[in-house]
């Protein structure tokens, strides 16, 4: 079982280069489980038992299953679309030394410099055309080939490079394209993957990604290894627990956001109201009063699931002296005192709940006292919808390198623990 979700995911993963691609990729997906796309400029029509999905931008979908009978609440999961990357600045060719054609790029998100350097790049993305009636379209692209790459300064010509070295992002870290023979050609390259003209492009969201391919290792194959293994584990492996459960008393819904990486304060982010847009109308569609809106929501909860830390081999002195989360060890429970993370201790109990029922394993996750850890989605969302929230993840070294590296076994776990979620019966009385 653990061996095919894996792998399943790596697929996924493979084939989902940006935020654009994860959300239509899911949108493949439920159109082939049945679900019903709903678009935020038109009329809602509702029914019990119906199943749908409505996105934003393109790169955030919100996706539920309303029950067959009247519901108590709204049983959810958040996890994120985006990942730390470049993004391909305007006009973006420079020529260097007469010989080179570099691309101007920007980083998008905190990440990990060093990794970038010396590997396979390539650029995916979407671009917008004008049609021939003076509409405008959205194409996915993904050039899918080894395209671009940074390299490292010799150690010759560094010779402190090995001692610590501060990366410039405009100086370092803008791509080789080709030589001076190939520039000119950016745009006919972009347009050639959309399958256009390059007059007919007039817009362009585009980001470097990483080309080596995802991987199963270790002397036992327990590890596995992939770009965007943040947050897109969670995303693949909660979308396959929300697809196969069922629930008689609540609404279950799942949620991926885009923008994390840069604060969520987007109109597609966690911050923006497409949470609290979308479950008003969920309500109003039923025909369900405002009154009955909100008595669902106090008996509604939330998973924001989104990776946390690994104990390093190499740096356990960086882990909290007791809280330290194993791969493979299952769903990991995060907590911060100053609510970087939502989990209190009755979201906390609640979850362990069902996590014990369903005989699904998990630990517990903390920074040290002395080191400040990054936000995520709960606490983000809750300030558009407040809920009872509970923080979780799987353990992953490398977070925020463009090669992340995680447990072969707990997308098993997290699965098996989120859907036992979507189909218990959760009384919230708090």
């Amino acid at each position: 079982m653990f061996e095919k979700i894996t792998k399943d995911m790596l697929k996924f993963i493979d084939a989902s280069p940006t935020c654009y691609h994860v959300i239509s990729n899911m949108e493949t997906k439920l159109d082939a489980e049945g679900y019903t796309k709903l678009r935020e400029s038109e009329s809602w029509k509702l029914k019990a038992g119906g199943k749908y999905y409505v996105t934003r931008n393109g790169s955030s979908i919100i996706s539920f299953q309303i029950p067959k009978k009247s519901f108590k609440g709204f049983l959810m999961t958040a996890s994120h679309s985006d990942s730390p990357s470049f993004k391909i600045k305007e006009n973006p060719e420079m020529t260097e030394g007469g010989m080179y054609v570099k691309l101007n790029v920007e980083g998008y998100g905190g990440m990990l410099d060093g990794p970038w350097f010396d590997r396979p790049l390539s650029i995916a993305g979407r671009v917008f055309v004008k049609d021939s009636d003076n509409s405008i379209s959205m194409k996915l692209i993904n050039v899918d080939r080894d395209l671009v790459m940074m390299p490292s300064l010799a150690i010759h010509m560094n010779r402190e490079a090995n001692n610590g070295y501060k990366f410039n992002a405009q100086k370092d870290m803008q791509p080789l394209f080709g030589d001076i023979a190939t520039k000119g050609t950016f745009d006919k390259t972009i347009a050639k993957a959309a399958g256009v003209k390059v007059s007919e492009v007039i817009g362009s969201d585009l980001f470097l990604y990483n080309r080596v391919k995802p991987t199963v290792w270790g002397a036992g194959k327990e590890y596995i290894s992939s770009s965007r293994l943040d947050d897109q584990e969670c995303v693949y492996t909660t979308f396959e627990a929300f697809l196969n459960a069922k629930s008689t008393s609540h609404t279950l819904v799942h949620c991926v956001f885009d923008n994390e990486e840069v604060g969520s304060g987007t109109k597609q982010g966690a911050a923006s109201t497409f949470l609290k847009d979308t479950l008003e109308r969920i309500n109003e569609g039923l025909g369900r009063t405002r009154e009955q809106y909100h008595t669902a929501l106090a008996q509604s909860f939330m998973l924001s699931a989104d990776n946390a830390h690994a104990m390093h081999p190499n740096h356990t002195d960086k882990a909290d002296p007791v809280n330290r989360p194993a791969m493979n060890k299952g769903i990991v429970i995060k907590f911060n005192a100053n609510q970087k993370y939502t989990t209190d201790g009755a979201s906390e109990a609640m979850f362990r709940m069902v996590l014990d029922k369903a005989k699904v394993p998990y630990q517990m996750f903390t920074n040290r006292s002395d080191m400040p850890g990054g936000s995520t989605l709960g606490n983000i969302s809750n300030t558009q919808v407040a809920l009872n929230t509970v923080d979780i993840g799987l353990a992953q070294l490398a977070m925020h390198s463009p090669y992340e590296t995680a447990g072969a076994k707990d997308p098993v776990y997290m699965a098996e623990g989120v859907k036992a979620f979507y189909e218990s019966d959760i009384d919230v009385h708090m």
